[in-house]
């Protein structure tokens, strides 16, 4: 329960979310998967990628599916940025967030591991130790609610994450997973919603709430506010 100290678990493996077709993003994402996007000067993904590294966590696992080669040319074996990429492909058709993640767990377990969306971009400081319950299934950061997410996603009572009435938070995309956490599941294309609501459902679900600087790269628009923002800031 919530109140009693949580032994600090090492995390040893990341998997960025890198699959997507960008729908929203076209034409954009025409000629290159979404997480290459540049803002600033650099890719999203690899603002992931060295925050991964200066973490510790050097083991990684890239999922592809649409243009993924341009993934693979882009950012090559992870040398430069510290880290060992596994990529994990999923052909022509992305397998959706769940089906994804549990394609890849044979690089990720045993052990929790870290997934992060590739779409995302965040000052959250990322750590290679989690105070992750002994039962617990999975630890989510949540933020405040986006404008164009108003109602959010989940309610947080001390360090509980729950489908409750309370005040809720966006879940950011950013988690830690235990292999049970998939417990149950099949190969092939399938969302991670049904299982965070087992996981909550089952009080196994731990989180926090992240409230410095975070964007969700979603249209064009949230694109060039990052890009303006990461620019400025890098001026002043």
């Amino acid at each position: 329960m919530s109140g009693k100290p949580r032994p600090a678990t090492e995390i040893r493996h990341a998997m960025i979310l890198a699959a997507g077709r960008g729908e929203r993003m076209r034409p954009l994402t025409d000629d290159r998967p979404k997480p290459l996007l540049q803002v600033a000067g650099k890719s999203l993904i690899e603002y992931h990628l060295e925050a991964v590294s200066r973490a510790g966590i050097r083991d990684v696992v890239i999922n592809t599916a649409w243009q993924g080669q341009k993934l693979r040319e882009a950012l090559g074996a992870g040398e430069r940025y510290g880290v060992a990429i596994h990529y994990s492909d999923e052909g022509s058709s992305a397998l959706e967030t769940g089906g994804g993640i549990f394609k890849a767990l044979p690089f990720l377990a045993p052990g929790p591991f870290l997934v992060i969306n590739g779409d995302i971009w965040t000052d959250w400081r990322l750590g290679s130790r989690f105070a992750l319950g002994a039962e617990d299934l999975c630890h989510l950061v949540l933020v405040p609610n986006p404008e164009h997410h108003p109602k959010g996603d989940f309610c947080l009572a001390g360090d509980r994450v729950t489908a409750g009435d309370a005040t809720r938070f966006t879940f950011s995309g950013i988690g830690v997973y235990r292999e049970a956490f998939f417990a149950g599941c099949q190969p092939g294309a399938f969302p991670l919603l049904p299982l965070f609501r087992r996981a909550l459902a089952a009080g196994r679900a731990s989180g926090e709430v992240h409230r410095g600087r975070w964007f969700d790269i979603g249209t064009p628009a949230r694109l060039q506010t990052l890009d303006a923002l990461l620019r400025t800031t890098a001026s002043s």
